[in-house]
């Protein structure tokens, strides 16, 4: 019934907001949505998707403000070293400025949905605050249900909400659109900006609008990067490899890529090199233990059975050396051992999102398991973690797309379970049935072989 009555695009407001009010009132009699059922008939695809997912989330349609992660010296501390710190500028003469006389908010928020700006129209900005759309609160999809910037980055593309399409009643009087922000050299998610207000918010061109100034804060945070790097000097770059743009300060995360590869990326001070594999175990450690390890804790953590400390100083010294190339402030400290800049390890990143409910943001960044042929215990520990809570969030999420996402992974390539999730999901008549069928049943033959 309800792909007879969707929501085209020829619907008017109107309709859109009747459709919406009486989906809001199904969800107040059921208290949650059962996947695959559509409890919700005319309502916009996305909307009803997202719907599913904040009840799913235990979202609060009745909560009346957005929580507050962090705020003071933490949230000044956090806007300051964050990459799109740099681009506010932009972002300030584009949509800004334009808005203080437009009854418009502009926010920008990091990858995981807390708010770090909200700029505008400073009456339209204390009357935000009554829902605490304010700097440092948490609009992720799993805190609030669905809004633009939220649901923007569980989607990973502009979209629009407007009034009671919003899952959280207090914000029905509001209509918003967001457009993910990505790295535009790795490509990652970097956060999110967003348009909120009335009607103007929700308008055909505010999109577009939002669109092009992402576009444009990303080529000046690409030439910002190439200034800096061309500012490094030649001996440093003839003596440590190929330069490439990368995270850290308030242009680059200093990062570390572990995920589906046996030798780890690390990028520190907008440079980029390939470790060995032990060097690659010992930093994704130090990186997931930024309080430190001593040295026993650490031999541990990387040697299988019994490691010699003797053993574990003398791979230290090369590791030292090997990043004073890179960065002298970065070199690891001793007694305890410990980075003392910080080193985002992409596990990381994915282990944060599954704790804050973002699983689809988690998807995208993960590229397969942890240093894969690593036999360190510390990371056969952390591979096995990150693996069972991403697989656990895919069969909880009830989306046929994240199953199918994460059935193309390595190492879901014979999981029976996801692919029989995925196929209860997937329409009777759908074309992708089939092929799952059959991938179920040469697994199955595999394993009865």
């Amino acid at each position: 019934m309800g792909n007879r009555m969707a929501a085209g695009p020829g619907d008017s407001p109107e309709l859109r907001q009747r459709r919406a009010l009486a989906g809001h009132e199904s969800l107040g009699a059921l208290g949650s949505f059962l996947p695959g059922e559509d409890h919700t008939p005319g309502l916009r695809r996305l909307i009803r998707d997202s719907w599913v997912r904040s009840a799913q989330m235990h979202a609060n349609p009745d909560r009346g403000e957005a929580p507050l992660a962090f705020d003071g010296e933490e949230l000044e501390e956090y806007r300051r070293h964050h990459p799109l710190a740099t681009i506010m500028p932009v972002i300030h003469r584009l949509l800004v400025q334009p808005s203080h006389d437009s009854g418009l908010l502009v926010a920008v928020g990091d990858d995981v949905g807390r708010l770090l700006w909200v700029e505008g129209d400073p009456e339209l900005q204390r009357r935000a605050e009554g829902m605490m759309f304010v700097p440092g609160a948490d609009w992720s999809e799993a805190t609030v249900g669905t809004s633009a910037p939220g649901t923007a980055l569980a989607l990973g593309r502009g979209i629009q909400i407007s009034g009671a399409e919003h899952y959280q009643r207090a914000v029905h009087p509001w209509s918003c659109t967001a457009v993910p922000f990505h790295d535009p050299d790795s490509g990652a998610l970097l956060g999110v900006v967003d348009i909120t207000g009335k009607e103007a918010a929700v308008a055909p061109h505010t999109l577009s609008l939002v669109q092009a100034t992402v576009a444009a804060a990303q080529a000046q945070l690409r030439v910002e990067r190439l200034e800096r790097a061309a500012s490094i000097p030649a001996r440093r770059r003839r003596s440590s490899g190929p330069l490439r743009p990368v995270a850290g300060s308030s242009l680059y995360r200093n990062s570390l890529q572990i995920l589906g590869r046996d030798q780890a990326l690390l990028s520190i001070a907008g440079r980029t090199i390939t470790l060995s594999a032990r060097h690659s175990e010992i930093l994704a450690l130090l990186s997931l233990h930024p309080e430190g390890l001593s040295a026993s804790e650490l031999c541990i953590l990387l040697y299988p059975g019994e490691g010699a400390v003797t053993t574990l100083r003398a791979e230290l010294v090369r590791l030292r050396k090997v990043i004073a190339d890179l960065d002298p402030s970065s070199v690891p400290e001793s007694r305890p051992y410990r980075l003392p800049t910080e080193l985002l390890p992409d596990a990381g990143q994915v282990l944060s999102c599954l704790q804050r409910g973002a699983h689809r943001i988690a998807l995208q960044i993960y590229r397969g398991a942890v240093l894969p042929q690593s036999e360190a215990p510390g990371v056969v520990d952390l591979r096995r973690k990150v693996s069972l809570l991403l697989r656990d969030a895919v069969m909880n999420d009830g989306s046929v797309d994240s199953l199918l996402q994460y059935a193309a992974l390595p190492e879901a390539s014979d999981d029976v379970g996801v692919r029989t999730a995925a196929l209860k999901l997937l329409p009777p008549r759908s074309p992708r049935r089939a092929l799952l069928v059959d991938e179920i049943e040469q697994i199955e033959a595999g394993q009865s072989a």
